[in-house]
């Protein structure tokens, strides 16, 4: 029998290693970003066209290469990083394992420009499919200039899985985010399809947070900190209140290094308990320093998977310096930007004299007197009290809601609700009652039990859908224009989601500096931070669009119910509850939320039955 086992090519092998270190355009991101980190560079410029399918560029002014260094860097296995394995147990550099050039240049046409500060010419190397075509002297400036073109010219296949630009961009953006971040003392400059997206100058964390997401975070931070000999922690985590739906605003680094840790992550976030809602994350951007013969960085190809010897122990110092900062700073945040004006008085005059208080009472109160009549009564004394006095004299409780009176004059979806699923009994007639976050009923048939947020949500995707539907967009104008300004990932994804907007009743137009100005309304949503909701519908349209054959309109009308429904542990009015229950009944689908979870059901007397044997 003949032999079976073959080597494989060189081109064939880094064409395999390329699956595991080159899975999209982010993932060469990553690796040319961090090459250039290595070489101590400190300002980089990332340029990209087409998401990163045309082109991927990243010039710095690190060390440079020699000419040999420059021939060799496209070798497997090539690296200055480490020269036996215990150097595998210290490691600080970005990359070691001399993998990523080698399996960039094997699915993609690769022109690298590199001059070390000391020399005169330069070096240019072509690489094409692992083939190196040229290599020749060239005049650049120091430092080194990469540049990918048409990733995955020679894998179609793979080409056809990437995702629509939009996404490949975010991915890329996020890649570009978490250097930036680590690195805040270098300059970083990013370009896409000829547009500045960031242009950030060396700074400290809080300032490198805010130009990349945005001013506003500013007043949204801690300031987390705690030494000691274990390890050093450093950064910032977000306010209770500005909690999100997503987990995408986490970033936690060891040693400069961006890491994905589940035992860490979950440190912090349970640092949080019983300060935010169920089902939503923390922003953080938390530094660790470990010595690195304490972690291991080799476990997995993209080196985002890190072991640490004392891992339990890092457990509980990080969770205890979040909760000493959410404990610290919710007090002194108040008390340093909302100073109390209670005491700012002038001081009292030299000669004057303070008159006694005087003790003033109605001597026509009877404590024996009627609730009803002792109200009134307190206006014995005075003349007939007029409109604005009688109507602040009740307590909040006993005036009409504004918001009841509005739900109940708003009209719900389909007539005639009251009849359906069957009941006998009309919905404004049916005696209602609060057991936590749900609205419970007795029907002729049993319980009927409703979750109110889930059943808003049903009622808002439908009234949102339907109008997508008949584009007969119900708009509200803002008396005031609002300003909204986001990163440059997510002000992509909200131009590609204006089309949508415009027909459920937004008016939204760019100002520039991913800046938008939002000018109306759909008439349903009544949130008053617009910024916060459109950064949650921007969130949940990217995580519904990953998906491959999703619906862009239903993923923001869900989207945007989930964030305007009212919320679990609201208290709703009767008339609300009422209207509440009606409109869902309106509904086509009323038994499930968009999600797919359901909105109530009905508990009957055989169910009732058997609790009790």
């Amino acid at each position: 029998m003949s032999d079976i086992i073959n080597i494989l090519p060189d081109s064939v092998a880094n064409q395999i290693a390329a699956g595991e270190v080159v899975e999209r355009p982010a993932s060469a991101v990553k690796e040319m970003l961090e090459n250039a980190m290595d070489a101590g560079a400190t300002a980089i410029e990332l340029i990209v066209k087409d998401a990163g399918r045309t082109l991927i560029q990243v010039i710095d002014n690190g060390c440079g290469m020699s000419d040999s260094d420059a021939r060799l860097c496209f070798e497997r296995h090539a690296t200055s990083k480490i020269h036996k394995a215990d150097d595998l147990f210290a490691i600080r550099t970005m990359g070691f394992r001399g993998e990523a050039l080698a399996a960039i240049a094997a699915v993609s046409q690769v022109e690298l420009r590199t001059r070390q500060h000391d020399s005169e010419l330069g070096t240019e190397v072509q690489v094409e499919g692992s083939d190196v075509k040229e290599q020749c002297p060239c005049n650049c400036a120091p430092g080194t200039s990469i540049a990918v073109k048409n990733l995955f010219f020679n894998i179609p296949a793979r080409r056809n899985f990437l995702k629509k630009d939009s996404i490949e961009l975010s991915h890329i953006e996020e890649i570009f985010r978490r250097v930036a971040l680590a690195n805040c003392d270098k300059d970083f400059a990013f370009h896409h399809n000829g547009r500045l997206l960031y242009d950030l100058k060396a700074s400290n964390l809080a300032q490198r947070i805010a130009g990349l997401f945005g001013n506003n975070y500013k007043e949204r931070l801690f300031h987390v900190h705690e030494e000691t000999d274990i390890v050093r922690i450093d950064g910032y985590i977000g306010k209770a209140e500005y909690a999100k739906r997503t987990r995408g605003e986490q970033y936690l680094f060891v040693n400069n290094r961006f890491i994905k840790h589940i035992g860490l992550s979950s440190a912090i976030e349970k640092a949080y308990a019983e300060l935010i809602p169920e089902r939503t994350y923390p922003s953080y951007f938390v530094m660790l320093e470990v010595d690195p013969s304490k972690i291991d960085v080799n476990i997995h190809p993209t080196k985002t998977e890190v072991k640490f010897t004392d891992e339990s122990v890092i457990y509980a110092i990080l969770r205890a310096a979040t909760k000493k900062a959410l404990g610290q700073f919710s007090l002194a945040t108040e008390l340093e930007f909302n100073p109390s004006t209670e005491f700012d008085f002038a001081p009292a005059p030299k000669d004057y004299t303070p008159q006694p208080p005087k003790v003033s009472y109605n001597s026509n109160y009877n404590p024996f007197a009627s609730q009803s009549e002792t109200r009134f009564d307190s206006f014995s004394s005075k003349k007939s009290p007029s409109r604005h006095e009688f109507e602040h004299f009740f307590d909040d409780t006993d005036k009409p809601s504004a918001r009841s009176e509005e739900c109940a004059s708003t009209p719900s979806l389909i007539p005639n609700a009251e009849h359906a699923t069957g009941t006998t009994q009309k919905t404004s007639e049916m005696p209602l009652s609060y057991l936590g976050r749900y609205i419970v009923s007795t029907l002729k048939s049993g319980i009927l039990i409703i979750d109110q947020q889930r059943a808003h949500e049903r009622i808002i995707y439908e009234r949102l859908m339907l109008r997508m539907e008949q584009s007969q967009a119900a708009a509200q104008q803002l008396l005031f224009p609002v300003n909204c300004r986001f990163n440059a990932g997510d002000s992509e994804v909200l131009m590609e989601m204006f089309p949508e907007l415009k027909q459920l009743g937004f008016a939204i137009e760019p100002l520039g500096q991913n800046t938008f100005v939002v000018t109306a309304t759909p008439v349903d949503i009544t949130d008053n931070d617009i910024q916060s909701l459109l950064e949650q519908a921007i969130s949940d349209y990217k995580g519904s669009m990953m998906q491959k054959f999703s619906d862009r309109k239903q993923s923001l009308c869900a989207a945007l119910a989930r964030q305007t429904a009212v919320k679990a542990g609201a208290t709703l009015y009767p008339q609300e509850m009422q209207q509440l229950i009606a409109d869902l009944f309106s509904c086509q689908v009323p038994h499930t939320a968009p999600s797919g979870k359901r909105t109530m059901f009905i508990l009957n007397e055989q169910e009732l039955a058997e609790r009790f044997k």
